[in-house]
């Protein structure tokens, strides 16, 4: 019998990649063990966990309504997913599938305006949905992120690779188009929507800018918004803080994590 030696070749990328995975969770552990420290042992850097984490949560509660940015920050990202999702998916379906140079124009503008940065059309949104009266009102915060041009070119990259013969045959069974995107097109991009949500639950939970100016009353604010209350006074609690900002990464870590080899399958195959 031969043994098998052991691979030193492989030794220093497996000590490269360790090093640099400590690095990337070392700002998780410290947010997490700061949550359970004072301010001064919070500034004094402690790196074990202490035993002020109710007191923190108290104090936060007590400070803040988390409860209310909690669900603001729900309803919002929740619905901003599920409505780019089906606008977005659509969109890209019918970009590839019922392609065109008319089409190829259209996504060409598209893709130049993700180059207008948001504060260059902040104001004008702004006059907009105050003349609707839709001040403080959380769908002025998800209308404008349902249709973004990157999750409309992500579909539309990945129905390259969706087979046109599948259509074709379903079009002579008698189904219809919406019939074909819902029952054949949407189980078969599994991989592409989880993809898809991870992005927009991520970018939509973690928004700030545009909340921050359409919601003027603190009973909808979301929780970045919470955060940046927190840091307003005179005198700021670092133990609060931290455990609020732990409260507010928890959704997106856990998402990613239950979708991350979907994630992974979805922008691949958009990039193939």
């Amino acid at each position: 019998m031969t043994s098998r030696r052991f691979p030193w070749r492989r030794v220093p990328g497996y000590a490269f990649l360790t090093v640099f995975a400590l690095f990337s969770v070392f700002p998780l552990y410290f947010m997490l063990v700061s949550s359970t420290n004072s301010t001064r042992e919070v500034l004094g850097s402690r790196l074990t966990p202490g035993g002020h984490f109710i007191d923190n949560l108290v104090a936060l509660t007590t400070q803040q309504d988390l409860g209310a940015a909690m669900i603001s920050s729900s309803l919002i990202a929740i619905g901003t997913t599920v409505l780019s999702l089906i606008v977005c998916a659509i969109a890209g379906y019918g970009f590839e599938i019922y392609h065109s140079r008319g089409k190829d124009v259209v996504m060409a503008i598209l893709m130049l305006a993700m180059m207008i940065p948001f504060a260059a059309i902040m104001i004008p949104l702004f006059r907009i949905f105050a003349q609707f009266d839709m001040v403080n009102s959380l769908f002025a915060v998800i209308i404008p992120s349902i249709a973004t041009p990157l999750l409309i070119l992500l579909f539309r990259q990945a129905s390259r690779s969706f087979p046109y013969e599948v259509i074709e045959a379903a079009r002579i069974d008698g189904l219809k188009e919406l019939s074909i995107f819902a029952r054949i097109y949407v189980p078969t991009m599994k991989s592409t929507f989880a993809a898809a949500a991870v992005i927009t639950f991520m970018a939509s939970w973690n928004n700030f800018l545009w909340p921050r100016v359409i919601l003027l009353d603190n009973a909808v604010q979301t929780m970045p918004m919470l955060i940046a209350n927190l840091t307003a006074g005179y005198v700021t609690d670092y133990g609060v803080l931290m455990l609020a900002v732990l409260l507010t990464s928890l959704p997106t870590i856990l998402i990613f994590l239950i979708l991350q080899r979907a994630f992974a399958q979805g922008i691949t195959g958009a990039i193939k």
